[in-house]
């Protein structure tokens, strides 16, 4: 428990801050699991779609310094793989 005035105002602004990442984080994981479906499902349209949200949204969070950059761009580098062995296999 802080005892000094703007120790308080910190804890509340980490507690804000936590909370804003967090949304963020699960914003990225949900469009990554709608992406991840749609190749399971070997639909490729909505897999296109999806991967552009997912990049967009990975793009994002990793300028806000939500999750690292180089985090952000191993990530989509995964998911065109996945992408790309989709259009493969579907030809």
């Amino acid at each position: 428990m802080p005892n000094i005035k703007s120790a308080e105002k910190r804890v509340k602004i980490i507690d804000k801050k936590t909370q804003e990442n967090k949304a963020v984080k699960s914003k990225v994981a949900t469009y990554i699991k709608k992406f991840r479906v749609a190749v399971a499902n070997k639909d490729v349209a909505t897999s296109e779609v999806a991967y552009e949200d997912v990049v967009s949204l990975l793009d994002k969070a990793a300028a806000a310094n939500v999750i690292h950059k180089n985090s952000a761009a191993r990530r989509k580098a995964h998911y065109a793989k996945m992408l790309d062995d989709l259009k493969k296999e579907t030809k």
